[in-house]
């Protein structure tokens, strides 16, 4: 990441379109106007360095701008896969109905068979496997899906039963994932985006992704709003601004399409981290101490007069059609899930599985050997919290507003990768143009933290060590980013040292000039490095260029 210090300093000659004003732009960070510097380093820095009514954000701004610039070098590349495998699986529910149409579809043919001869016909296809549940084809033209559990297949795979609810012919068995029962192609996309089929050590991927994102989007809105604050119209911080090409046009785009995204992608991070490996853990437990879990009905039957000593359904049963009729009079409606008692003492669990706005979400205990609703869970019954994860889950996933939510999915998509392409090209338009061909654009320049204030600094430090605790693949990754940096650091600091030679027979002007140049400095109070730059021809010499200090600490 970091550049020829060389190349730095002689940048692009003014008969290629270089001149002061390029000089100018090259000088300034990602953020930063042409003509001005870092906050904190140059002038500006000399300027205010000692002002003790200088803003807190002052001083942060070249720490938030360095932390801005490499967790988008580095991250990026996780970002555009999570993005391409995202737009892909946005459509998976299209694709899946047009792969699977012969299991999913049928032609309506009179009246439908029961639903307990539709199980049946399902059980004679897996006679050795237990059924799970059952989902009634919820249109006229969809089929009843009998699930079955399946211990062969990896956790949250079950095999299903397709079955035609007009003439209980079986359709197709597929294996089937989650709770949203994804067939194969879904779930092999939905695997694809969640850890690149890698197993455990591919959903790292996904998390350092959804971990990192939220903060360089913030990080990054902050600094385009703030950037833009002097400027009171609103078109300087939404709109992207004209002129010819180059870095303020390409900065300008990367801003303000950043600005139209930041709510979206934030949404997307934060209900993507409750997918994942360290982070969903601690959402769970943080969810489950401020009483955020999702509410479950009770499926436990009355203690008088229930037989718990025979097996699952070895009582009186009155079968799942009048439990459907059950629970379509209390009010569930929609498309639906029937869950046989799962040990003796229980009732039959039937839930709504309708995921788009108004959410159908609704469940209901049913006692088997009456048939009577024992007990209704309604959605608009859940705790505020539980209903803005239901949401965000299915906002996520592209299912709570229809095509509008694939819609806005895309754009989302689009817009990230349209900022990372951007951001990537003001890097490459800060490179230096006469370096060798290896060299990279200029990071802002390091050392910022060093001229925070302690009272600053400690609440940033103490927020960093509560973030890491929740996010610990973030924590973990900033660490590794700031130990490369250190490492740059002290290689470039090395490169730039100046380098002793013995004094030479030649060698006596020089020394003696340096030796006068010391003793005049300190009469006048000039540093004696500058008199005695004034002072030698500067042949035999070498020292620090100011073009080395970009490399340091």
């Amino acid at each position: 990441m970091s550049t020829n210090s060389a190349g730095i300093g002689r940048g692009r000659s003014a008969s290629e379109g270089g001149g002061p004003d390029r000089a100018a732009a090259d000088a300034a960070p990602p953020g930063e106007p042409p003509g001005t510097l870092d906050a904190g380093s140059g002038p500006r820095a000399a300027a205010s360095g000692g002002d003790a009514t200088t803003s807190a954000w002052s001083h942060l701004r070249p720490l938030v701008l360095r932390l801005h610039f490499y967790a988008g070098v580095f991250v990026a590349p996780l970002l555009i896969i999570a993005s391409l495998t995202g737009l892909l699986y946005v459509f998976s529910p299209q694709i899946e109905q047009a792969v699977y149409d012969r299991e999913l579809h049928v032609s309506p043919a009179g009246t439908a068979q029961p639903l307990a001869d539709q199980v049946e016909a399902a059980r004679l296809v897996r006679p050795d496997d237990e059924m799970r549940s059952v989902r009634p084809g919820p249109t006229a033209t969809d089929t009843t899906q009998v699930i079955f559990h399946a211990p062969d297949l990896p956790e949250s795979y079950h095999r299903t039963v397709f079955v035609d609810p007009y003439t209980t012919e079986v359709r197709g068995v597929l294996e089937t994932y989650g709770s949203g029962q994804a067939l194969p192609v879904r779930g092999w996309i939905d695997w694809l985006h969640r850890g690149l089929h890698l197993g455990d050590v591919g959903r790292l991927y996904s998390e350092l992704a959804a971990s990192w994102l939220w903060l360089i989007v913030s990080v990054g809105a902050v600094l385009w709003v703030l950037r833009r604050r002097s400027d009171r119209r609103a078109r300087a911080v939404l709109a992207p601004s004209g002129g010819p090409a180059g870095r303020r046009r390409t900065l300008s785009w990367h801003g303000s399409v950043g600005i139209w995204a930041a709510g979206g992608l934030v949404l997307l991070s934060a209900t993507g981290l409750t997918w994942s490996t360290f982070a969903g853990e601690n959402v769970n437990q943080l969810r489950a101490a401020l009483s955020w879990d999702t509410p479950a009905v009770s499926t436990e039957l009355p203690a008088s007069g229930v037989d718990t000593s025979g097996p699952p359904g070895g009582g009186a049963d009155v079968g799942v059609d009048q439990v459907w009729a059950a629970v379509v009079a209390a009010g569930l409606t929609g498309p639906v899930e029937i869950t046989p008692p799962e040990e003796p003492g229980t009732a039959y669990r039937v839930a709504e599985q309708g995921r788009v706005w108004p959410t159908e979400q609704d469940s209901a205990a049913v006692d088997p050997a009456t048939g009577e609703v024992l007990e209704v869970l309604r959605f608009d019954d859940y705790p505020l919290a539980a209903k803005l994860a239901r949401w965000g889950i299915d906002a996520h996933m592209g299912f709570l507003f229809g095509w509008v939510n694939q819609a806005v999915l895309v754009l989302l998509a689009g817009s990230l990768l349209g900022v990372i392409f951007w951001g990537y090209r003001m890097w490459w338009l800060r490179r230096p143009t006469r370096a060798a061909a290896s060299s990279f654009g200029r990071p802002p320049a390091r050392g910022a933290w060093r001229r925070i204030p302690g009272r600053v600094l400690a609440p940033v430090i103490l927020l960093g060590v509560v973030i890491a605790y929740f996010l610990p693949l973030l924590g973990a990754s900033l660490l590794v980013f700031l130990l490369i940096d250190i490492l740059l650091g002290r290689r470039d600091r090395r490169r730039a040292a100046p380098i002793e030679a013995p004094p030479g027979p030649d060698d006596g002007t020089e020394i003696g000039a340096l030796a006068e140049a010391d003793a005049a400095s300190a009469v006048v109070g000039a540093p004696s490095g500058v008199a005695a730059d004034h002072a030698t021809t500067g042949a035999g010499r070498t020292g620090r260029t100011d073009t080395d200090t970009a490399g340091g600490a």
